[in-house]
Formats: structure tokens, C-alpha cells, sequence
């Protein structure tokens, strides 16, 4: 009877110290086909053929599953733990060599496999100019030589807020949208309207649904594009006579930071110019540069996107002529706006032409500044004061 009750007490002893030994099998049998697969692998590395590419992608891939599988192993028992750190440190250096293999190679083979891609993204980029400039008929052959002088037209409203006229329409009338968050556009008959003293309450009164976020709103062919408060990168369609939403869309990778750091009330910045509905916007992952986007306004789509070398640091607004992007900067504490860095999509002025161009006569900073391509003139908002800027231009 004692012997049966040791037998069945040693049982349990038995089968832990057998399950032990079998994940010790296990494990062990997993490190030595590792060490053969790696050595196989590493002869391999030596060799450089035509179908680099896909061996590159299965390597990292294998890698990864090495790198998981041996998270979970039971390093710290003695037996094992040298076998895992070497064969760790062996992971470690053939991901390093398979990073200089995929990038730099000695074999002729790999040189016209890199020498077949270059040349196929060459043709791809020129395709790409030449679609470009069909889609913007290569109208604009001008570029922005300086700033000729300013009128201030009113001062009216905070110091966020945006005016301007509709240059897809014949009619003369302002809007103004004060607030970088408010619900109704206010509408004047002309020019002259809008300088009358106490007009703000005779204005035409238009509630929107659904109220903006920023200073970055257009109004084009009879529609307003705002940047929808509350959403992260939700464009509207207002149609201002029917007084509805008439479409939406989303800005891709645009809402997170703002567009301009001296002006973080504006996340999405819209712009218009000779070709129509842009949209500006900065995001981490471009270090804080500003993005700039094509977007059609009949479809709500977006039609191209640039990552450009322009900065949002220090910048307090842009604006859009002929196909080209121009950001104004200025100091923290205000100070003179000058134009330091112009972009044009289509590649006949590269970053940095024209640096420094001045706003004249005037200290202090801008919420807004947006170009009216029918008059080629900059409507700004400064310090509540609505601002129109002459421009000079050249031929590119």
C-alpha cells in the first residue's frame, strides 16, 4: 500500500520533469533548424542574382518570425541562453548585411536591375510633368515680382477672420467671415457697401449647418469651402444661395498640426488661383512642411499632392498664384510679413526663388491672405483690418 501511494506521489514529479524535457527537445530541435537555415541563408548572401529583390523581402520576412519565435523561448535557462544570444547577434548582423546587400552591390546583374528601375521612374516623372501640365493648360507663363503697395479698405471684427470676393462669379460682392469659429456669413451688395460705416448689421445674413474651424475658407462659383469645426479633416460644399450642403470630403493626412505655427487656429488652408481649388495643410510626418493639394471642386476628389520643401515653422500664412505656392513668414511678437519660400508645382521655379519679398508699410500679422486671381490682388486680414495688396508680377 505505501509503495502504491510513493508510486502515484512520483507521478506527477515524473511527468513535469518528461514535459520539461520535452520543451528542452523542442527547443533545442528549433534552435539547430535555425542554425541551419541561417547557415544556409548566409551562404547564400554571398551570391547576387537577378531575383535580389523577392530574396530581400523573404530574408526581413524570415527574420521577423526568428525575431518573434525567439521572444517566446525560455532564454534564461542556462542550456540555452548562450545558443539564443549568439544566434541573436547572428539575426542582428545578417539584417544588417541584407540592408547594405538590398541597397549596394558589386554584381552587373544587380547594377542593370537598379539601372531598369531608375530608368523606368525617369519616364514615369516625365509622364507625370507632361499630365500635369495638360491638366493646368500651362497658362500661367507669370511670377510674383513683389508687392506694390496696400489699402486698408476697413477694420472690422477680431483678430481672426477672413473676407473676399467670388472670382468664379461677374457680381462685385464681399463676404466676410469673422471668428476662426462662427456659423454665418455675412454678405455685402459691393465694395462701397462693405466700407459704409454701420453696413455689418444691414449685410445679408447666411447661417451655415454646420460652423468652420479657421481662417482657411474660399468662396468659388457660388460655393463656400470651409474646414468643418470639430472634424479633423472634413472639407464642405456649401452652395450659399440654396443655403445647403451640397457635398464633403476628407483631406487625407491633413488636421493633425496646424498649417502655419503662427497661426494655429487654421489646421486646412484653403486657396484659389488660375487653376482653381488647392487645399495647404502640414503634418509630422514631413518634419512640419507644408503639403500642398489639387483638389477638383465639382468631384470633391483630390486630382495630386506635393510634399514641398516649405516649412510651417514660423510661417503665418500662404497663398496661391499661378500654379505656385507662396508662404509668408514673420516673427513670434509680429513684425514685418515677408515671402521667403515659393514653390511651383510645375517645376519652372524652384524652392527659395524670390526670397524675402516685403509687405510694404506695415508691421504686424496676418490671419489670413488669400489671392483673387480675377483681380491678381491679395485680400488679408491683419488685426481685424481687411487689407487689399497690389501685386507686380513678371514673366517667368
Amino acid at each position: 500500500m505505501v509503495a502504491l501511494q510513493v508510486h502515484f506521489l512520483l507521478i506527477p514529479s515524473l511527468v513535469s520533469i518528461m514535459g520539461a524535457a520535452q520543451y528542452m527537445m523542442q527547443d533545442a530541435a528549433l534552435l539547430s533548424y535555425m542554425d541551419q537555415r541561417f547557415l544556409s541563408l548566409e551562404k547564400r548572401l554571398q551570391k547576387c542574382s537577378q531575383d535580389v529583390l523577392e530574396y530581400v523581402d523573404e530574408f526581413r520576412e524570415f527574420s521577423k518570425a526568428v525575431l518573434s519565435r525567439l521572444a517566446g523561448l525560455s532564454s534564461d535557462k542556462a542550456e540555452l541562453k548562450g545558443e539564443v544570444e549568439n544566434l541573436l547577434r547572428r539575426v542582428e548582423h545578417a539584417q544588417r548585411d541584407i540592408d547594405y546587400f538590398g541597397s549596394v552591390t558589386d554584381s552587373n546583374a544587380c547594377v542593370e536591375v537598379h539601372e531598369d528601375l531608375l530608368k523606368q521612374q525617369l519616364l514615369e516623372e516625365a509622364e507625370e510633368k507632361k499630365r500635369l501640365k495638360l491638366m493646368f493648360n500651362a497658362s500661367c507663363d507669370h511670377m510674383l515680382a513683389g508687392i506694390r503697395s496696400l489699402k486698408v479698405v476697413k477694420k472690422t471684427g477680431g483678430k481672426h477672420g477672413s473676407w473676399m470676393k467670388d472670382p468664379g462669379k461677374k457680381h462685385g460682392k464681399i463676404y466676410l467671415l469673422s471668428g476662426s469659429v462662427n456659423n454665418v456669413i455675412l454678405e455685402f451688395a459691393n465694395i462701397m457697401a462693405f466700407m459704409e460705416n454701420n453696413q455689418t448689421l444691414k449685410a445679408r445674413r447666411v447661417p451655415l449647418p454646420l460652423p468652420w474651424e479657421g481662417t482657411g475658407h474660399v468662396i468659388y462659383q457660388g460655393f463656400l469651402f470651409y474646414h468643418r469645426h470639430g472634424s479633423l479633416n472634413e472639407i464642405i460644399k456649401f452652395n450659399i444661395q440654396r443655403r445647403n450642403v451640397a457635398d464633403q470630403m476628407l483631406l487625407p493626412g491633413a488636421g493633425r498640426i496646424p498649417a502655419y505655427q503662427l497661426s494655429p487656429q487654421t489646421k486646412i488652408d484653403l486657396a484659389l488661383d488660375e487653376q482653381g481649388l488647392w487645399a495647404l495643410h502640414a503634418e509630422p510626418e514631413t518634419r512640419g512642411n507644408i503639403v500642398l493639394t489639387k483638389i477638383n471642386p465639382v468631384a470633391m476628389a483630390v486630382e495630386h499632392s506635393w510634399d514641398t520643401p516649405c516649412s510651417s515653422r514660423d510661417a503665418e500664412a500662404a497663398f496661391m498664384a499661378c500654379n505656385t505656392l507662396h508662404v509668408v513668414y514673420n516673427s513670434p511678437s509680429g513684425g514685418s510679413s515677408r515671402i521667403q519660400c515659393v514653390y511651383d508645382v510645375l517645376g519652372a521655379l524652384s524652392a527659395h526663388t524670390n526670397p524675402g519679398l516685403h509687405f510694404p508699410k506695415r508691421q504686424g500679422g496676418h490671419s489670413t491672405i488669400h489671392y483673387n486671381p480675377k483681380e491678381k490682388q491679395l485680400f488679408a486680414w491683419g488685426d481685424g483690418s481687411q487689407i487689399i495688396y497690389k501685386l507686380h508680377t513678371e514673366q517667368k
